[in-house]
C-alpha cells in the first residue's frame, strides 16, 4: 500500500455506459423514457442488439430474437439502431474523458479504460471523488449514465464496474484485490475464454483463488504470454497497459447478415459487392492498399472460405476485389444456402504513391474513386455508388466490437455536415484521403 493512502500506487478507471444504444434512444425520445425498448439492425431486424432496463427487468437480454422478447414483454418498443448517432456521441464521451487524463484506451463503443496513475497528484482527490468526476463529465458530455470502477489494474477495474451497474461507482484498491477476487470464477474475468477456462476446469481450478494458487508454469507452458496473463489477473496483479495507440491494422474486413438460406446467385454477389466496395473505401480513406483478400460465405454448415486470394497488384480499388469475389463464388459455391457473407484484406499497408497503385490506364478510374469518395464523404455513404447496388439491403451498418472514434478501425463515421440525431451535430470526422 502507499505511504499515502489517497494516492495509489497504480489507478486504474473502467468506464462502462448503461445500455448505451437504448440509452441514447430515450434521450433523444422522451416518449421512450421509462419503457421497455429493444434496439434492433434496422426495422426488419430480427434479434435485439441491446435493451433497456426496462426490458431487461422481463428478462430479455441481449442477443434475444425479438418474438421471444415480445413473448416475454408484450408492449416492448422495437427501435432501429442509428450506428452514426451512437458513433457521434461515444466520440464525444471519449473526448471528455481526455480531460481527466490523456492516457485513454477505447475498449468499444461504450467502454473505455482511463490510466490515472500519472495525474492523481494533479487532481489531488481520493479515488472515489475521480470517479464521481468522470461519471458528472459524462453525464454533462452526453446527458447519460455510466457505471465506473477503480482499482490498481484493468481486469479488476472491469469486474468492479459490472457488479455495480446501472450508474454505480464501484472500487476496489489494489490492496484488496486478491481477497476479493479470491471466490470470482475465473470464466467471469473479461478475457478468459472457454478454452483456458477449461483448461483450469480440468485441473480443478474454477476460482480466481484456486488459479493463482497453480504455478504460473501450469498456464504459462500451456498458452504462453495469454496463460501468464489470466495467472496475474487472479491474482488480481494484472500488468497489461492501457493502451493509447491503435496498433497497425494486420487486417481489415466488412461482414453482413443476409436472408438466411440464400441460394440466389445475383443476391449472394450483390451482398459481396456491397462489402467489397466498403472495403474498397475504407483502404481508400486510410491510404492504404492490400493484395491478398479472403472472401467467405456463411451456411448452417460453417464457412465456405477462400483465402489468399490475391490481385495482381496492391489495390483498394473495389472493382478488382468485386473480381476475386465473383471467382470465389465461381469456384467454391456449390449452391448451399448462405445467411453471411465477408470480405477481408488480409495484409493492408500503406500506399506509397500512385505509381505504385495504378498503371497509365488505371489513372481515371483512381480519379473516379477520389470523386466518389468526396461525395459519400459528404453527403453519406453510398449516396453515389454502382447501379448493382441499387437494391442493396436497408440494415444500417454494425458497430463492430473493435470500433474506435479515429483511425482504421472508426467504421461508423458520422456524415460530414449534417446532424446525426436529435439536437446535436456530428463531431468533425477525418476526411478520406
Amino acid at each position: 500500500m502507499s505511504d499515502n493512502p489517497q494516492y495509489w500506487p497504480r489507478l486504474i478507471a473502467f468506464v462502462d455506459m448503461d445500455a448505451f444504444f437504448a440509452s441514447v434512444e430515450q434521450r433523444d425520445r422522451p416518449e421512450y423514457r421509462g419503457r421497455p425498448i429493444g434496439i434492433t439492425n434496422g426495422r426488419t431486424g430480427t434479434c435485439l442488439i441491446t435493451c433497456s432496463y426496462e426490458a431487461r427487468v422481463f428478462g430479455i437480454h441481449i442477443g434475444m430474437r425479438l418474438r421471444q422478447a415480445r413473448q416475454l414483454c408484450p408492449g416492448l418498443i422495437q427501435v432501429p439502431s442509428r450506428p452514426e448517432r451512437y458513433a457521434a456521441v461515444s466520440t464525444r464521451i471519449m473526448e471528455v474523458l481526455r480531460r481527466v487524463t490523456p492516457d485513454v484506451e477505447v475498449f468499444s463503443v461504450d467502454e473505455a479504460f482511463l490510466d490515472l496513475t500519472h495525474c492523481q497528484k494533479y487532481w489531488n482527490r481520493p479515488p472515489g471523488v475521480m470517479g464521481k468526476v468522470i461519471k458528472e463529465l459524462v453525464r454533462e458530455a452526453s446527458g447519460l449514465a455510466c457505471t465506473v470502477g477503480l482499482s490498481g489494474d484493468k481486469t479488476t477495474a472491469k469486474y468492479a464496474a459490472k457488479q455495480q451497474k446501472p450508474n454505480g461507482l464501484a472500487i476496489i484498491p489494489p490492496w484488496e484485490t486478491r481477497e476479493r477476487l479470491k471466490d470470482v470464477p475465473v470464466a467471469r474475468l473479461c478475457g478468459v475464454g472457454r478454452g483456458i477456462a477449461g483448461f483450469l476446469a480440468r485441473r480443478g481450478a474454477l476460482t480466481c483463488g484456486e488459479v493463482a494458487r497453480l504455478p504460473v508454469s501450469v498456464l504459462g507452458d500451456r498458452f504462453g504470454n495469454p496463460g501468464r496473463r489470466v495467472w496475474q489477473m487472479c491474482r488480481g496483479e494484472d500488468s497489461a497497459p492501457v493502451e493509447t495507440r491503435v496498433a497497425p491494422p494486420k487486417s481489415l474486413g466488412h461482414g453482413k447478415i443476409m436472408p438466411p438460406d440464400t441460394t440466389d446467385r445475383d443476391v449472394i454477389c450483390m451482398y459481396l459487392v456491397h462489402m467489397a466496395e466498403k472495403l474498397g473505401a475504407r483502404l481508400r480513406q486510410h491510404s492504404l492498399v492490400a493484395q491478398q483478400y479472403a472472401v467467405g460465405l456463411r451456411t448452417q454448415e460453417g464457412w465456405i472460405r477462400s483465402n489468399r486470394l490475391k490481385t495482381t497488384f496492391p489495390t483498394n480499388d473495389s472493382r478488382d476485389v468485386v473480381e476475386l469475389c465473383n471467382r470465389m463464388v465461381d469456384e467454391c459455391w456449390r449452391g448451399e444456402g448462405v445467411f453471411q457473407v465477408q470480405v477481408s484484406a488480409l495484409d493492408p499497408r500503406p500506399a506509397r504513391g500512385q505509381g505504385e497503385l495504378f498503371t497509365e490506364e488505371e489513372t481515371r478510374c483512381h480519379r473516379l474513386n477520389q470523386v466518389m469518395d468526396e461525395i459519400n464523404d459528404r453527403y453519406g455513404e453510398f449516396t453515389l455508388t454502382r447501379a448493382s447496388l441499387m437494391q442493396r439491403s436497408e440494415m444500417p451498418n454494425v458497430i463492430a466490437p473493435a470500433w474506435k472514434p479515429y483511425g482504421h478501425r472508426q467504421t461508423i463515421v458520422p456524415t460530414a455536415g449534417r446532424e446525426t440525431g436529435a439536437g446535436s451535430k456530428s463531431p468533425p470526422g477525418k476526411k478520406r484521403g
